[in-house]
């Protein structure tokens, strides 16, 4: 009874358990990773694209 009691007063809570953090560090798409964004993975349309990231950012430099 002092378990349902419990649960009356505070609820019941289905979050997060433990004092893990949110944020790991961890890479989670291929889009972020050095490879897809170099082109250096083989693919060619990865190559034209990382054409195009170094063309846009090398456009205001002088």
């Amino acid at each position: 009874m002092d378990d349902f009691q419990n649960i009356l007063e505070h609820g019941i809570n289905f979050g997060r358990g433990g004092d893990k953090p949110k944020d790991d560090g961890k890479v989670k798409t291929k889009a972020k990773k050095k490879q897809y964004i170099t082109g250096a993975h083989g693919s060619g349309s990865a190559r034209q694209k990382a054409k195009y990231r170094e063309q846009r950012a090398n456009r205001h430099k002088k």
